[in-house]
């Protein structure tokens, strides 16, 4: 990149370092302090020399530390793209063009986990938070997928966190879609089936009132279970799981050529292909 010298307070600048993304723009990552007058006159420049090369969108990832520089980069047409427990992301479409940067991410993902161990009894818990908190209802467990994390490496992780109960992944059973439920963004539920490699439950404190393994029946009879749309749905499939009459979605694991061969997992009826 060409370097653009400049003099602010007898102070030498340029252009602020920027890496080029894919879709022809440029990433800035400010990591040391400097001084407003300083970032604001390096990113007037860093614009004009962008602009001329033909970049499109800019992002900025700033660190929460250096939060006094956020208003100069709004000020010069940047807006909040997305912001992290440490850093914002700003972002600035400079090309004369119709801007094509992609929203900011439109949905979260959670788990629900299906445990039986070999006396036919399933996993359930009490949460110590939440609108179910002191209700006494017996639930499957749940919890949010992580940032970078599969699904099935978050249902392997929220189980073991919550009830000290070591998993292997089998598969996704169903999924279950809930639009505008957290701060107006989707929520993606998929309910998977786990099997177990430990039994002793050493409950988490935190979230969960109580843990244990309970007869299916006593579970299925709960007053909620009965009428609840979702936990009506989750029994349904436990049974028609043990009595082996619903195959659900097995994770192959693909990389791909168009994504710097990023590895992926790709959710299908294994089972129909492996009968052709």
């Amino acid at each position: 990149m060409e370097t653009i010298f400049g003099t602010v307070n007898n102070i030498n600048v340029n252009l602020l370092p920027a890496v080029n993304d894919e879709h022809g723009g440029v990433l800035v990552q400010v990591e040391a302090p400097m001084e407003p007058n300083v970032f604001h006159y390096m990113l007037q420049n860093s614009i004009t020399e962008w602009k001329l090369q033909g970049k499109k969108g800019v992002w900025i990832k700033m660190p929460i530390e250096l939060a006094n520089l956020v208003e100069i980069a709004v000020k010069e047409g940047f807006w909040y793209h997305h912001a992290e427990p440490h850093y914002l992301m700003l972002v600035h479409w400079i090309a004369d063009t119709e801007s094509t940067i992609p929203a900011n991410a439109s949905h979260k993902v959670s788990i629900g986990a299906i445990v039986f161990n070999d006396k036919r009894e399933l996993l359930v818990v009490q949460e110590n938070c939440g609108r179910l908190k002191g209700s006494g209802i017996w639930k499957i467990p749940t919890g949010t997928v992580e940032e970078g994390e599969s699904i099935y490496e978050g249902a392997i992780r929220e189980l073991k966190e919550e009830t000290g109960i070591d998993t292997e992944f089998v598969e996704v059973l169903a999924f279950r879609q809930i639009p505008k439920s957290f701060f107006n963004k989707s929520d993606l539920f998929f309910l998977c089936m786990m099997r177990p490699l430990s039994f002793d439950i050493q409950k988490q404190d935190l979230e969960i009132e109580a843990a244990q393994w309970m007869a299916f029946e006593e579970y299925a009879n709960q007053p909620l279970i009965q009428k609840d749309g979702l936990s009506k749905y989750i029994k349904d499939l436990c049974i028609a799981k043990a009595e082996g009459d619903y195959q659900g979605f097995t994770p192959i694991p693909i990389t791909s050529s168009v994504i710097d061969d990023h590895m992926s997992s790709l959710y299908f009826l294994k089972h129909a292909l492996d009968q052709e």
